[in-house]
């Protein structure tokens, strides 16, 4: 007979009383709002440090005694309502009219990139390009302009460094637990789960589009790590700059032609495509297709990408930039 093993995980119940905590804990606002961490770790200092200042993961950690604790705290509760106060008049917040009369009804930015910085909570960068752009939405979300971002999902993230007893850098991979970062599966406007589909030599792949919450505007992930992949496309996302030069262009076909899939799957039109570094530059083939496609000169098409493309770089070397032949 074969032994079956289940995995139980028992999580504490907020009570009504801060049920926002939750709220709280799944917009990356948090991220550049002290307040908001401070009130967590308020609840047990040990446990949020132990859980690296992860907001989501702190909840599915913290002890119930600490929960049921912090009900009967006032102070906490005070904080709790001014945090909540506070969030909702920053989600509130109208744009500036000096920004909205230079902006059309329908006009939507898309901030393409291959990583992002925003905290330790959401590993998917390793360094100064991550942070430019996590500081980048953080603007636009302060701003309240319309704004949406896309790039990859990575299951490992970037490596982290240990250094041995002869002063040598060692790299090591964890698997990421999906269920303890702010993110959640995004959806069309008919409320369905986004898969898209790409074609690659000889097999179509499949990519999950998951959401995360950066105060105002969202962020587009896409994830390969799909049962219905095979073993090697799984891997297509799972570490950020990981792999060989086969694995690095087929990450950027999935950042780039799946990004541009993902938003029409989502329903989002976007008058304006700015790719952050060349890791997307796929998403103008995808968008000349498309303009071809649908009936269009190659000509049109040419001057309909380029005359709605930023395109920004911060390594202008050769060295900060892939060449595939």
């Amino acid at each position: 007979m074969t032994a079956q093993i289940y995995v139980l995980e028992i999580t504490p119940r907020l009570p009504e009383r801060i049920k926002r905590l939750d709220d709280l804990a799944n917009n990356l606002y948090y991220s550049w709002t002290r307040s908001i961490r401070h009130l967590f770790s308020q609840i047990d200092p040990v446990c949020w440090q132990q859980t690296d200042d992860n907001p989501r993961l702190f909840l599915k950690r913290v002890s119930q005694a600490k929960i049921d604790a912090a009900i009967a705290d006032p102070v906490f509760l005070a904080d709790y309502d001014d945090a909540c106060r506070h969030f909702d008049d920053y989600m509130a917040q109208p744009m500036p009219e000096s920004i909205a009369k230079r902006l059309q009804p329908n006009d939507l930015i898309a901030y393409f990139c291959a990583e992002y910085g925003f905290h330790e909570s959401l590993p998917i960068y390793s360094g100064g390009l991550g942070i430019l752009a996590g500081d980048h939405c953080k603007a636009a979300s302060d701003i309240g302009i319309p704004f949406v971002a896309v790039g990859l999902l990575y299951r490992q993230g970037y490596f982290k460094q240990t250094i041995d007893a002869q002063g040598n850098q060692i790299a090591t991979y964890q698997d990421i637990d999906f269920t303890t970062l702010p993110i959640a599966p995004a959806t069309d406007p008919k409320g369905n789960a986004v898969t898209i589909r790409l074609d690659f030599p000889g097999r179509v792949i499949e990519a999950k589009v998951w959401l995360a919450m950066i105060g105002r505007i969202r962020l587009f992930l896409l994830d390969t790590d799909l049962p219905g992949n095979s073993t090697d496309d799984r891997q297509i996302t799972y570490r950020l700059y990981g792999g060989d030069r086969r694995t690095r262009i087929e990450q950027e076909i999935v950042l780039g032609i799946g990004g541009v899939r993902a938003l029409r799957a989502l329903g989002l039109a976007p008058t304006a495509w700015h790719i952050n570094e060349g890791h997307a530059a796929f998403q103008i083939l995808e968008r000349l297709r498309e303009h071809v496609s649908s009936g269009e000169t190659e000509t049109v098409a040419l001057e309909m990408v380029a005359s709605t493309t930023v395109f920004t770089t911060h390594t202008p070397v050769p060295a900060g930039h892939d060449v595939f032949t």
